[in-house]
C-alpha cells in the first residue's frame, strides 16, 4: 500500500480529532460557567431573557425576572452569566464608567442650533424660486410675441422660431432633467 494513498484518511482522522477537541472545550466552559452560577448574579437564558437567579439547584435555576415573577429554568438553558456591569447597563440603562467631566452630547439637535440662531443665511448664489418664475414668465410673454409675424406675400403666418437656426438650449439647474 501506497502512503499517498492514507494521507487523506489521516487528514480526515486529524480533523475530526481537533473538531471533536475545540467542541468539548465548550463544552467544559459552558458547564463551569453554569456550576459557578450564585444568587444574585445577572443571566441571560438561550431564549434571550435577562433575569436574576435567585436560587441554584443540582439541575434546575430559579429566576427572578421582575416583581412577582418567578421561574423554574434547567441549568443547561442558561446561556452565559453576566458581570454585574453588564447587567446593569442592558437592564437598567446604569453606566459605570461615564467620567463627569466629559460634555454631554444632546439626543437632537435642538440646544444646537439654538446659538446660531442669530447668525444670517448665507447665499449659495442661487436665486430664490420667487425670482426663477418671474424670469421665466417674462422670457416666455417676450417670446410669444416674436414669433407670429404675417408673411409679405401671402396671408400665411411664418414662425420665427423655425426660421432662425437652432440655439442652445438654456442649462438644467436644480434638479431638472430631460427625463419625461
Amino acid at each position: 500500500m501506497n502512503v499517498y494513498t492514507l494521507l487523506p484518511f489521516i487528514v480526515l482522522i486529524a480533523v475530526m480529532f481537533l473538531m471533536t477537541r475545540s467542541a468539548k472545550k465548550k463544552q467544559q466552559q459552558a458547564a463551569n460557567m453554569r456550576n459557578e452560577m450564585q444568587p444574585g448574579s445577572g443571566v441571560r437564558t438561550i431564549g434571550g431573557m435577562y433575569a436574576t437567579v435567585k436560587e441554584v439547584t443540582e439541575d434546575t435555576v430559579l429566576l427572578d425576572a421582575g416583581p412577582g415573577v418567578e421561574l423554574i429554568f434547567a441549568k443547561n438553558a442558561i446561556g452565559a452569566v453576566l458581570s454585574d456591569d453588564e447587567y446593569n447597563r442592558i437592564i437598567h440603562g446604569i453606566e459605570h464608567d461615564l467620567k463627569s467631566d466629559s460634555e454631554i452630547v444632546p439626543d437632537d439637535a435642538s440646544s444646537l442650533t439654538a446659538a446660531d440662531a442669530e447668525h444670517k443665511a448665507v447665499d449659495f448664489g442661487k436665486k430664490d424660486a420667487a425670482e426663477e418664475t418671474a424670469v421665466a414668465e417674462d422670457k416666455t410673454l417676450a417670446d410669444k410675441a416674436e414669433t407670429v409675424e404675417p408673411a409679405a406675400k401671402d396671408d400665411t403666418v411664418v414662425n420665427k422660431a423655425e426660421a432662425a437656426e437652432p440655439t442652445e438650449a438654456p442649462k438644467k439647474t436644480d434638479g431638472d432633467t430631460d427625463a419625461k
